[in-house]
């Protein structure tokens, strides 16, 4: 039999029943089985459990990725994951948080945005604020459009379209003569909305 054959009949076996290769020693072959158990609502137990203990951080950052989009009804491991030690699981759990419209991770998304160390999982976290659209974290966009990272500014910019007043106004104003050139452009396309 020729490995390409094998590979094929291990990948229809992987999607036909995900949950068999969710413990496969093979890193690559449990994220597979992880993308793959989207729509096997009862394997997503599994899944959170692979979430917080999978040695492998693609496959942690699969199960993250799946989570929020089959819907997680519970987003607390979601919000756990935003403490793993490596960045694209913690980017993953913060989108997915977004995903999910998750509003009680927002003391930990707007601590995400101000702190990470990793711009990336700073600038998942202020999207995620955008898509929750928790006035709490309206405070913490409007400083960081002003003193964040130039991504993270940009990322302000959508995040507060979802906000009104005259501040939001004025941030997104001052935004579009920003110094960085991608912030600028961001913001005078949502500029045009305010008449002067």
């Amino acid at each position: 039999m020729t490995s390409s054959k094998t590979e094929r009949e291990t990948l229809a076996a992987l999607i036909d029943d995900p949950g068999s290769a969710l413990d496969s020693p093979d890193a690559t072959v449990r994220r597979l089985a992880v993308a793959a158990a989207v729509d096997h609502s009862e394997l997503h137990p599994r899944l959170v459990e692979l979430l917080s203990r999978d040695p492998a951080p693609m496959v942690r950052r699969e199960c993250a990725e799946t989570l929020g989009v089959a819907g997680l009804d519970d987003p607390v491991p979601l919000v756990d994951a935003v403490d793993d030690a490596e960045p694209i699981v913690r980017e993953a759990a913060v989108t997915a948080l977004g995903e999910l419209q998750a509003a009680a991770a927002g003391p930990a998304l707007i601590a995400l945005a101000c702190e990470d160390t990793d711009t990336l999982v700073r600038e998942a976290a202020v999207a995620a604020l955008g898509a929750i659209g928790d006035p709490e974290a309206a405070p913490t966009l409007l400083e960081l459009i002003r003193s964040g990272p130039p991504q993270v500014r940009r990322r302000c910019v959508a995040a507060l379209t979802v906000f009104e007043g005259p501040r939001v106004e004025a941030a997104l104003r001052a935004a579009a003569k920003d110094r960085n050139p991608m912030v600028r452009e961001a913001a005078e396309m949502v500029v045009g909305r305010y008449a002067d």
